[in-house]
């Protein structure tokens, strides 16, 4: 056999590369080639373990630490093996094998690398999170889903212990002290918060206790206006006063709408069934003013149209109200005809008032005496040709004449 040879005494030897021998055992009780084949066989057993050690290398993911555990056991079983066979070729494979544990290694390296500063990375981000929630106005945070979040945060911070790649101690303790400073400091701005909203609700409910007071007072009261007006301002108050908690606010705006829903159900009932006389006598009120409308109102019958509207009126007033929606219209009507006869009556009363037509007179009289004087003025600034003063009295003189023969028209007849 080429790499190795049994003595005559039975002893089994391998050659070496160098072409050295070395003893490997014997085999008793059995022949040369038996001998050999036997030491032959456990030499395959040991390439079969390097071949299937560089199997798993290129086809699995085992971890380096177990590659280089097998692969020292496998140095360790060819150190002084007593095989028969190629051992430089099995040396061959065996330092194919440290270079491929050693590539493994530092390819694992680099991801352990790489996912620890992934790992940190995520860790800033959960930290990052936490302390914006901890930076947020109080006034503008959304409590339950922020309360949660905070909490999921921690269990993201565990499982990146539990199964995440270490940091290193200094880092992680950075990172650690960060996190819980925001969750203490989110969870201090919590309790201020609620804790003043407590003490806010309390007001609350304290002033929406006293304003139910008062509206239940006044639910049964009939000074519809005035009440009216109270539960207005009540509702304002009420507007003004915030929030209780959920609870008892929902229970004293129940108590609040009762009360309030049952003064204007009575008002309503009444003013229901006032609409209905009003629209009734809107029916009266209607009919008077065909009546005063169809009054004939001129200096020649103004006694006669006075009496007759006198009639209208008294039972205009007789007739009761009519629905505030209409009420303007039909005063307006009424109020036109009576217009129409004062207009009569002072056109009358002017023109026979004494006092009045002596003061018409002497405006008259002063007007005259104006004019006569602006005419001879104007007579004499023509004779001395001056342009200028003949301009202006001119129009003086048309201004004053115009009032001169309004001032005439006044006068009694």
């Amino acid at each position: 056999m080429k790499h190795g040879r049994v003595a005559e005494d039975g002893t089994v030897f391998v050659i070496l590369a160098d072409g050295t021998e070395r003893e490997v055992g014997s085999y008793p009780g059995a022949g040369a080639q038996e001998a050999l084949a036997y030491f032959a066989r456990k030499y395959d057993e040991m390439l079969a373990s390097a071949d299937l050690l560089k199997a798993r290398l290129a086809g699995t993911e085992v971890s380096a630490h177990d590659a280089r555990q097998s692969l020292a056991h496998l140095k360790e079983q060819i150190g002084e093996a007593h095989v028969v066979g190629d051992l430089a070729a099995l040396e061959a494979v065996v330092k194919e094998l440290e270079a491929e544990v050693k590539t493994r290694s530092r390819t694992e390296q680099e991801e352990r690398l790489k996912a620890k500063a992934q790992a940190a990375q995520e860790r800033e981000e959960l930290v990052a999170e936490a302390e914006q929630l901890a930076a947020t106005d109080p006034g503008r945070i959304q409590w339950k889903q922020s309360s949660a979040r905070i909490r999921e945060l921690l269990d993201e911070w565990k499982a990146h212990q539990r199964s995440g790649p270490r940091l290193d101690k200094e880092a992680e303790n950075a990172l650690w002290q960060r996190f819980s400073h925001a969750r203490s400091a989110f969870d201090k701005m919590r309790k201020t918060w609620f804790a003043q909203l407590d003490e806010e609700h309390g007001q609350a409910k304290a002033t929406k206790e006293r304003l139910v007071r008062e509206a239940e007072a006044l639910s049964t009261s009939k000074d519809w206006g005035a009440t009216a007006g109270a539960f207005k301002r009540l509702m304002q108050d009420w507007k003004r006063a915030g929030r209780a908690s959920r609870a008892d606010d929902d229970a004293l705006w129940v108590r609040f709408k009762a009360a309030q829903d049952a003064f204007f159900d009575a008002k309503d009932e009444v003013v229901a069934a006032e609409e209905a006389e009003f629209s009734e006598n809107l029916k009266v009120k209607e009919a008077l003013l065909v009546e005063a409308e169809a009054i004939t109102v001129d200096e020649a019958h103004l006694d006669q149209a006075k009496a007759e509207l006198r009639r209208v009126q008294d039972r205009w007033d007789a007739a009761g109200k009519v629905p505030r929606g209409d009420i303007k219209r039909v005063e307006n009507r009424l109020r036109a005809v009576e217009q129409k006869v004062r207009d009569i009556e002072d056109s009358q009363w002017r023109r026979s008032d004494p006092e009045l037509d002596a003061r018409a007179r002497s405006m008259v009289d002063q007007l005259e005496r104006a004019v006569q004087g602006l005419e001879s003025d104007l007579e004499a600034a023509r004779a001395a040709g001056d342009d200028r003063k003949v301009s202006a009295l001119e129009s003086e003189l048309a201004t004053k004449q115009l009032w001169l023969d309004s001032a005439r028209g006044g006068l009694s007849r």
